[in-house]
């Protein structure tokens, strides 16, 4: 799987541990930003990540901050964008079975890195079931 990650500044130590998580998984990742954690708009981070994946077919996107309630709300914006918070691993597995999230959103204040590995395992693993959830999805765009 291919990944194109980002941070707001409160969420850059947990990106650079995911990254390496998510490398060590086999999959490949590309850092969006920021570079430092110097105090950033997390706005700007996830539109410059939704783009991306919207950009490359197949790809998905992590998006880090406080919460993950910001990013998640600035990831929805974006016309085919489903941008799922989760905080453990059920709901990581449910947001790519039922709703085929293509961005996973984390909130690094609220979750620790156990946790962590648990929801990209999870969210990784995860495949959309269509059927009935097929229409469902079309109705949010």
């Amino acid at each position: 799987m291919q990944f194109f990650i980002a941070s707001d500044h409160a969420g850059f130590t947990l990106k650079g541990s995911i990254f390496g998580i998510l490398e060590q998984m086999g999959h490949k990742v590309v850092d969006l930003g920021p570079m430092d954690a110097e105090r950033v708009d997390y706005p700007d981070f996830a539109n410059s990540l939704c783009q991306k994946v919207l950009e490359n077919e197949g790809s998905f996107g992590i998006l880090i901050c406080g919460s993950g309630i910001g990013m998640s709300i600035a990831a929805n914006r974006h016309k085919g964008i489903r941008a799922a918070l989760c905080n453990e691993p059920y709901s990581a597995s449910m947001s790519r079975a039922h709703n085929d999230a293509n961005v996973l959103c984390l909130g690094a204040r609220v979750i620790g890195i156990g946790m962590v590995e648990s929801i990209l395992k999870n969210f990784c693993e995860g495949v959309f079931e269509g059927g009935r959830h097929t229409c469902r999805i079309g109705k949010l765009h």
